[in-house]
């Protein structure tokens, strides 16, 4: 069995191609909840979603996240009636939110109503929420981003610069200086269910080209996953979101500068040298493969940019093939 720790759009790349490389039903992907949120009363899943739609072969591939051939009616109204829209729910994606919210209301746990929606896309892998329990992403802007802010509804200095992480990556395009990121109700949560047996059972675990600081982190905030990945060290193989100092998408690059890190296959391999043995980094990274070995990690060196579900496909099996 392949468990694979995964945030949004790049580890739904990442999974399209192992999918490929080997039996969906050996797949099991663990991913991250922190980016959950309730909007318009609905509970929305966006990592989940992500990597549903993309697997379904029904994602928007411009966008990476949403379903493709999307109508926008239902925002429409909701702009009309002077209603915040600048988190945009397209009207078949609408249908999964309804579905997962009146579902949890009824006391069906995320996990299974995870694993209801990935049913009912067809697909053969499972699908598993790092916990069932509340975890929220939360992000302190920079104070000069901060004095930019249009918004000026709160009243303490702190709430004013703390926002969840849905306001930072949609609303505020994550185009803002970050202080710290912190992740609300970890250390009180539980794995969810199947997660440690995953993570146990597996013959290999890969942590995805996800964001490190917001995708994968919140995953090792919550108690015992981390511990359970230490464990398999030797067993466990990270790909690097960064190519040539960059993020293929969104800030994981901006964030790890502004947080500390450095933005290369070296920083990344700073951030998992305790939790994997081998990082897989892209071949425009070929000279920094000693730099990253100094770190305690062996280096892999391939194509790491997922343009088509083959190169996904080659990638994955490579992945597979240095597990070994």
């Amino acid at each position: 069995m392949i468990t694979v720790l995964a945030g949004g759009v790049g580890a739904a790349r990442l999974l399209r191609g192992m999918v490929r490389a080997v039996p969906a039903s050996d797949v099991t992907a663990i991913v991250n909840t922190a980016d959950d949120v309730v909007l318009h009363g609905l509970h929305v899943s966006p990592d989940l979603d992500t990597v549903t739609y993309t697997l379904a072969e029904a994602g928007n591939p411009e966008t990476g996240w949403g379903l493709a051939g999307e109508t926008w009616q239902a925002m429409d109204a909701l702009e009309r009636l002077g209603g915040h829209a600048w988190f945009r729910l397209g009207d078949r994606d609408l249908g999964t939110h309804l579905h997962r919210t009146g579902r949890l209301a009824e006391g069906a746990g995320l996990a299974a109503v995870t694993a209801e929606i990935a049913a009912a896309w067809g697909l053969e892998l499972t699908l598993l929420p790092m916990t069932e329990d509340r975890v929220a992403t939360m992000v302190t802007l920079a104070r000069c981003d901060e004095a930019r802010e249009e918004s000026s509804e709160q009243t303490s200095e702190q709430a004013s610069r703390e926002v969840g992480f849905q306001e930072y990556f949609v609303r505020l395009g994550h185009s803002v200086a970050v202080e710290s990121v912190r992740f609300d109700g970890a250390q009180e949560s539980l794995p969810g269910p199947g997660v440690l047996d995953a993570l146990a059972d597996a013959d290999v675990v890969v942590i995805a080209p996800s964001n490190p600081i917001v995708s994968i982190g919140p995953l090792l905030a919550v108690p015992g996953i981390a511990e359970a990945l230490r464990s398999r060290r030797a067993d466990t193989v990270a790909v690097s979101p960064i190519v040539a100092g960059a993020a293929l998408k969104g800030p994981a690059d901006r964030l790890m500068r502004e947080l500390g890190h450095e933005a290369s296959v070296v920083g990344v391999a700073r951030l998992y040298r305790d939790l994997a043995a081998t990082l897989v980094v892209d071949t425009a990274d070929a000279g920094l493969a000693d730099a990253v070995e100094a770190e305690g990690m062996a280096c892999v060196v391939t194509d790491t940019i997922m343009s088509s579900a083959e190169v996904a496909a080659d990638l994955s099996r490579r992945i597979l093939e240095v597990s070994r």
